[in-house]
């Protein structure tokens, strides 16, 4: 919201009293009354726009923003470029300024956690363990014995260098021998690309699940009735 009064002039304002602003995509003077004002600023939707019009051209006009990672220039629609005061140019960027600025943090990702929740609901008998290194000697996200079934769930940096080309490198290392390590073993690895999950969600996480939910079945499936 682009005010054009003083903090002066709002709190002498009586209820009823037009406040002018300005608008945030065409720049012409606008007014609200003092009461709206506040009813906005209460329910976090501030006045940015004059009306519907230059409301609906601000959600497709596009401007040029600068890449906080990398420097690179790229255009960015206007109702996103309000949403954050962060812009990058892909998601790797995103990752690495976020992760090299990261203070705190657990090895598990919020994925990882909500699956543990989920699956010993949906499989109440079955043994599922989680973060298991028996198996392989090498951690594994997901372990289901009586059936010898892994899963792996890959986020980003198993794929490009957040960390660096090396950590890259050595990820990579590590995943490769817990793929022959579970073939020596005639354990099946799952390997699950969750790559394009950019921030966790119910409802982006779902599909994952429902993955993990069809291999476990069908596992069920091929075991012989007693």
């Amino acid at each position: 919201m682009i005010t054009l009064y003083t903090p002066e002039e709002f709190e002498a304002a009586k209820s009823r009293q037009l406040l002018p602003l300005q608008c945030k995509h065409c720049g012409e003077t606008f007014h609200r009354t003092k009461h709206e004002v506040q009813i906005s600023q209460i329910q976090s939707k501030p006045y940015d726009f004059c009306g519907q019009s230059c409301l609906g051209q601000s959600r497709t006009l596009s401007l040029e923003v600068v890449c906080d990672q990398c420097g690179k220039s790229f255009t960015k629609r206007l109702s996103q470029i309000q949403k954050t005061k962060h812009h990058f140019c892909s998601q790797s960027c995103a990752a690495k300024y976020h992760n090299a600025r990261k203070q705190t943090g657990t090895r598990r990702s919020k994925l990882e956690v909500w699956l543990e929740a989920q699956l010993p609901t949906l499989y109440p008998t079955l043994e599922i363990r989680f973060n298991d290194r028996d198996a392989i000697g090498s951690e594994l996200d997901i372990y289901i014995p009586s059936f010898k079934l892994a899963f792996e769930l890959n986020g980003l940096f198993h794929f490009e260098p957040i960390f660096g080309q090396g950590k890259l490198d050595t990820i990579q290392s590590n995943d490769n021998r817990k793929i022959l390590a579970c073939a020596e073993k005639g354990i099946s690895l799952c390997l699950i690309d969750v790559s394009q999950i950019k921030y966790f969600k119910d409802r982006t996480s779902k599909p994952i699940l429902e993955i993990i939910q069809k291999i476990i079945d069908q596992a069920i499936s091929l075991v012989p009735l007693p």
